[in-house]
């Protein structure tokens, strides 16, 4: 790995990382080489090269939230490679369950102890994902974290409030993509117009120096970034994974997030509990056409199986061709375009690779099965 190539473009927003040791280097580019969108680098850049932190204790802490609400789909996933990056790269990883912010977005109709049952189905979920890190509050290990333990502090609220000051209720609704809802969804209900500033608090309250998410959470991150300059407070790094297509999407990709894979239309989203069987059931159906380069296919190429295992293993029936390996989207991408590859095996390469990445899900609630179980009487 050429490390000195690969940081040349972020050199280019930051020469500071000239000053930055082998090993810091390394530290920086696994946290954020991988990711579709990284904002404001020059945060954990400045860390690393002064030996500091937003706590001043050196340790580089991320974050990513969630709401409980149900069955985990593969974005997670996507999420969770994310997260193993940062966890190599010797930060310390925060998982944050936002049982009241999923109060707030009404999941569960607003059942606190459903939510809270949810939350320690995730916690299993993100130790399984994750190959069980060592827990705890230092480099390299993972930490869990739930909305209502900062509830109880007057000084959450009043950062809460400062996040409030100033924002107008147009600019609040520009950041209700973060809920999955839109923009005239909420005028009936006050506290959906909290949420953002709840989120921006969480954050700062925490001492994150890298706030994790989707695209799909960039209003967030971005209104969280306008406040630390309104009220002069420190501003951690943003890095946005990408988002997944549902299955069923055609190559059109919108900036609405209209694309967007959801557990919801279980057709066209993979959860991460689903076999081998259901995951190759749904792949059938997936949008590949041959003459266009865009396709969930080759996301979850990309995004999911590439990254994990660093090829794509293709096994069609012997009729039809011989196995092959694929160590690159590109090539991949050619094969099936030049018809070296047909879509359909494509498709069941793509399957195996995901499927493979799931199997340790099934273990850890085979072995482990009441949390999930104790998810599934509130979900059906």
């Amino acid at each position: 790995m050429d490390l000195d190539a690969l940081l040349a473009p972020f050199e280019e927003r930051y020469e500071r990382i000239k000053e930055l040791s082998d090993k810091n280097r390394e530290r920086l580019y696994l946290m954020i080489g991988d990711v579709e969108e990284s904002v404001g680098i020059e945060h954990i850049v400045d860390c690393l090269a002064d030996q500091t932190s937003m706590a001043g204790d050196g340790v580089l802490r991320c974050y990513v939230g969630f709401e409980p609400s149900g069955k985990a789909h593969i974005g997670w996933k996507v999420l969770s490679l994310q997260l193993k990056r940062m966890l190599e790269a010797d930060a310390n990883v925060l998982i944050f369950l936002a049982d009241w912010h999923a109060w707030v977005n009404d999941k569960f109709g607003g059942n606190m102890e459903d939510i809270h049952k949810t939350a320690v189905y995730m916690e299993e979920t993100f130790r399984a994902l994750l190959d069980y890190p060592e827990e705890g509050d230092g480099p390299g290990q993972l930490r869990f974290y739930w909305a209502s333990q900062l509830m109880d502090s007057g000084d959450y609220w009043a950062r809460v409030l400062r996040c409030s000051k100033g924002a107008t209720l147009p600019m609040v609704r520009k950041t209700f993509t973060i809920m999955g809802r839109d923009e005239a969804s909420s005028d009936h209900d006050l506290s959906k117009f909290y949420y953002p500033a709840m989120q921006a608090a969480d954050i700062f309250e925490l001492n994150i120096d890298v706030a994790i998410g989707g695209m799909d959470q960039r209003k967030a991150h971005m209104f969280m970034r306008d406040m630390a300059s309104k009220w002069n407070w420190k501003k951690a790094t943003c890095l946005h994974t990408p988002i997944l297509s549902s299955l069923k999407a055609s190559g059109v990709r919108m900036d609405s997030f209209d694309h967007k894979m959801s557990k919801s239309d279980p057709n066209g989203a993979l959860l991460l509990h689903d076999t081998l069987e259901k995951v190759q059931k749904k792949m059938k159906k997936a949008y590949l056409d041959p003459e266009d380069e865009l396709s969930p296919v080759y996301e979850l190429a990309e995004h999911v199986v590439l990254p994990e295992f660093g090829h794509i293993q293709v096994t069609p029936n012997p009729k039809f061709g011989e196995p092959s390996t694929w160590k690159d989207l590109a090539s991949f991408k050619a094969a099936v375009m030049d018809g070296t590859l047909h879509p359909f095996d494509a498709k069941m390469g793509v399957a195996a690779g995901v499927a493979a990445g799931l199997s340790s899900i099934a273990d850890h609630f085979q072995a482990n099965p009441e949390a999930y179980e104790t998810m599934l009487d509130i979900t059906s």
